[in-house]
């Protein structure tokens, strides 16, 4: 067995074989670091996804990360960095930084382990993932706008306290833990040709990388970045596209990748791609309607890219890893309501309509008609262009599709009716 594929290194010369340059995790590492998470973390389903497969044009396989007990892939990292503090390391406590799923992880290993945990976060941080992490007993600090800023914070309280700093992504042992996922991986189904991985500081496609191109030397590794947030892929392909603005992936929303990780992504990662906030958003919808589980943004980011260019992948026998499933319900709400508007089967008209008796119940005769169902109704009698005695109704109605939701507009317009769709493209 050939124990390492390597891409050519993009890193300058004098980067290369210094005393400076971090040294890369090897297998062997993944595989001590599989002995020490056994029994502790799930070897979660690997399953082949039929109707995705049929959609795409690929063979389709699913790693669900998202059904760990902490909902995420990082109890994997954190538990391995743990397992190697000292006895002194232990009593004084750990601290880290963390939007969320590494400080669950964190903080359920070390209170396994009897170990104080501080977890800073940034204020943005979803709620679900600020309740879970206390829930779980380590202290919540919120600090900051963004998980720099909060990094900087937990470093102030490392100094401080004398506390251990385990980075969420930066760090071998922790590297080595979400390796073990591509172990699994390959075990269940070998014949893989590519595993599609998101890219936030890098720690979770280091580790796959290093063990899948060691098992299998031609298996690719094609990593995922919110194109908001394209930290990584600036730094791999020198460019320099603006980071900004509120990510659904807010999981891989980081500004600053590693530098351990970045020597990683440089010699293993045969490419890096960015996704759209709406292909993320369509994504998460289909693992919901499609496979019937929960991810957050971050977690969908990876089947985002294969729909995005699925002549990319067609063919092939493609992992997708499901790495979290920690997000908002209200979000998550958000996120549904947005996809039933954009597949048309959940639309606001506004119908201009003479105000007088009986136009609403001939509007909704109209549309009961069709079989289409009335949500939501309000009039709008002041903020409007119309005369005096006319009216703006304002209905968002549920359709079966665009075509039924075309019927609608159709039989209202048979009936006099002027129509504006609001909440859907309808081609007409």
């Amino acid at each position: 067995m050939q124990r390492k594929a390597r891409v050519k290194s993009k890193a300058p010369a004098a980067e290369r074989g210094t005393a400076r340059v971090p040294a890369l995790v090897t297998l062997a590492d993944i595989e001590r670091a599989r002995d020490v998470l056994a029994d502790h973390i799930i070897d979660t389903k690997f399953e082949y996804s039929r109707t995705l497969s049929d959609m795409i044009g690929a063979g389709i396989w699913l790693k669900f990360e998202n059904l760990q007990f902490t909902g995420s892939f990082k109890e994997r990292g954190a538990l391995n960095r743990l397992n190697a503090l000292s006895a002194a390391e232990r009593r004084r406590g750990v601290i880290t930084m963390s939007a969320g799923n590494h400080a669950q992880g964190v903080a359920y290993h070390a209170a396994r382990l009897a170990i104080p945990a501080t977890i800073v976060m940034p204020e943005p941080t979803p709620t679900i993932k600020v309740e879970n992490t206390r829930q779980l007993g380590a202290r919540v600090v919120l600090e900051g706008p963004t998980l720099e800023e909060a990094a900087a914070h937990a470093h102030r309280l490392a100094a401080e306290q004398k506390l251990t700093f385990v980075h969420p992504y930066d760090d071998a042992l922790v590297i080595a833990g979400q390796g073990t996922m591509a172990l699994e991986m390959l075990k269940a189904e070998p014949d893989i040709d590519v595993i599609v991985v998101p890219i936030g500081g890098g720690g979770l496609i280091s580790g796959i990388a290093v063990a899948a191109k060691a098992l299998k030397p031609s298996i690719r590794i094609i990593g995922v970045q919110a194109a908001l947030y394209p930290s990584m892929y600036n730094r791999i392909k020198e460019a320099s596209l603006p980071m900004r603005g509120d990510s659904l992936a807010e999981g891989i929303a980081v500004k600053s990748p590693g530098e351990i990780t970045s020597r990683h992504v440089r010699e293993l990662v045969d490419d890096i791609v960015l996704v759209a906030e709406s292909d993320i958003e369509r994504a998460l919808s289909l693992l919901l309607a499609i496979e019937k589980t929960v991810v957050e943004g971050a977690g969908a980011a990876a089947l985002a890219a294969v729909m995005a260019d699925p002549q990319r992948f067609a063919g092939q026998r493609v992992a997708l890893t499901l790495c979290g499933g920690n997000i908002d319900t209200r979000l998550l709400a958000s996120v549904l309501t947005r996809g039933l508007a954009r597949d048309g089967r959940l639309s606001q008209l506004s119908i201009d309509i003479p105000d007088r008796p009986g136009q609403l119940a001939r509007v909704s005769s109209v549309v009961g008609g069709e079989g289409a169902n009335i949500v939501e109704v309000y009039h709008q009698r002041v903020f409007t262009v119309l005369p005096a005695k006319g009216a703006e109704l304002h209905v968002v109605i549920e359709t079966r599709d665009r075509d039924h939701l075309r019927r609608v507009l159709e039989s209202l317009e048979r009936a006099g009716y002027a129509v504006e769709v609001k909440g859907a493209a309808v081609a007409r």
